[in-house]
């Protein structure tokens, strides 16, 4: 009867992030189970608040949880439910995962021996403690050490019967991928740099019908000689009543958010070259429009990015300030060139890349979390960031180098499908679970008298 922490998505990061993260939530769960290892709900005035399958949830597990959530909420200044609200989410999450672990045991997963060992290593070594100094704390706050590693063991079955069963339910078919992709196309290309040229025929405000049907007919004449073949800078220092006529009506390259949206939109299914082939009306007049150029940004290229970081992973004993405190002092070192960035990684972060002087290697776009990304973003080449929160922890990052990569189109179909798989692992997953609740006997109990 342990209490279990519900797992963060790691699949975005790559494979030595989530190392990190398993750890650290390894850790956390195991350590949450101190009160109910010390007594048990009859000596401590606890009890009973559900039964699922052969699990147990004790109203001090739901307890702790709801405390948990208030000091996670506090520090992000989050507003939370009423109590009762908070109470039943609670109990309700609890529930969900003695439903998973049970799913997990019952389908034969192991952890062998050596894995397991090598888990409990890892935690501590992330702990910046020894093993031996982690079973002497596990012993001063009164937690039997094989409960720790069943806690251990629990969380890595929890976590690889999720992503064994949730992909299998995921299906992203070839349809999804076309439109996908074409979404991605147009929104590269909805500031694409864009050269157009016109010819313009002005319209004064308030003008009676004669007017308009002469100013009418003349821009319908230079539309007609652009058609049949006239130069179109011709007709433009002609006709044009524009400022850009000597130019020969062109406007210029400029991104499409300088252009008039009009000028845009009207604009959007030609090729360079083509002529609108009727008259675009506007406050302004009448407007023979002409495509020179679009820059277009291909899909097809990703620009890659090698960085590194240091990686504090959060938890009750390091919230999120004192571990960007922390990693403020690295930072300073580094730059002051009294540590490398390697050194620092190596003795301070909690990753499996920290042994790599925390290389992260090359990735695209997309693989890492957004709070990540977008702070790596705005890094130049060499630059190292501020502390960096996200969900797994607070990062210090550094950009080592940039480079522009052609994908072939089966890799960016592949891509396409990994993204809209992530996008729908959180449904599916909910769904899952909703299955393995409908599945498992649950019995809710009242307080005691």
């Amino acid at each position: 009867m342990t209490e279990l922490l519900c797992f963060p998505r790691l699949l975005r990061l790559p494979h030595p992030l989530r190392t990190t993260v398993l750890a650290a939530a390894l850790m956390a769960a195991a350590w949450a189970a101190t009160a109910q290892d010390r007594a048990s709900p009859a000596l401590n005035g606890d009890y009973i608040a559900a039964v699922v399958n052969q699990e147990l949830v004790t109203a001090g597990e739901v307890e702790r949880r709801i405390a948990r959530a208030l000091a996670e909420a506090g520090r992000a200044g989050v507003k939370m439910p009423p109590a009762d609200e908070m109470r039943r989410q609670a109990l309700d999450a609890l529930i969900d995962e003695r439903a998973i672990i049970t799913s997990a045991r019952e389908s034969g997963m192991r952890v062998d021996e050596p894995e397991l060992d090598r888990a409990v290593q890892n935690i501590a070594a992330q702990n910046q403690i020894s093993l031996t100094v982690l079973r002497q704390r596990l012993q001063a706050e009164g937690i039997d050490y094989g409960r720790f590693r069943a806690n251990v063991r629990d969380q890595i079955m929890i976590e690889r019967l999720r992503e064994r069963e949730v992909y299998q339910r995921i299906r992203v078919s070839e349809e999804d991928i076309d439109k996908f992709l074409d979404e991605r196309r147009k929104a590269a290309n909805a500031d694409a740099e864009t050269n157009i040229a016109q010819i313009l025929v002005t319209v004064p405000e308030g003008a009676d019908p004669a007017t308009l049907t002469q100013r009418l007919e003349r821009a319908g004449a230079a539309l007609a000689r652009v058609r049949r073949g006239e130069p179109f800078e011709q007709v433009a220092v002609e006709i044009s009543e524009d400022g850009n006529r000597a130019k020969g009506g062109e406007i210029g390259m400029r991104p499409a958010s300088r252009l008039p949206d009009i000028f845009v939109e009207f604009t959007q299914d030609l090729k360079p070259g083509e002529i609108a082939p009727t008259l675009l009306r506007s406050g302004a007049g009448y407007h023979v429009l002409k495509l020179i150029d679009r820059k277009e940004v291909a899909i097809g290229t990703v620009t890659q990015t090698r960085a590194r970081h240091v990686l504090l992973r959060t938890s009750q004993q390091l919230n999120a300030e004192t571990a960007a405190r922390r990693l403020a002092e690295y930072r300073g070192l580094i730059e002051s060139g009294r540590k490398s960035f390697e050194d620092v990684a190596r003795e301070h972060s909690e990753d499996g890349s920290a042994a790599s002087g925390g290389d992260l290697g090359w990735f695209a776009p997309g693989v890492m979390v957004p709070e990540f990304e977008a702070a790596m973003n705005e890094l130049p080449v060499g630059g190292l960031s501020a502390p960096v929160v996200s969900r797994f922890g607070v990062h210090l990052i550094q950009v080592l180098e940039r480079r522009d990569v052609a994908l072939e189109p089966k890799q960016l179909r592949e891509q396409a499908r990994n993204v809209l798989r992530e996008q729908r692992f959180e449904q599916a997953y909910q769904d899952w679970t909703k299955e393995l609740r409908s599945r498992a006997y649950v019995e809710f109990r009242e307080p005691p008298l």
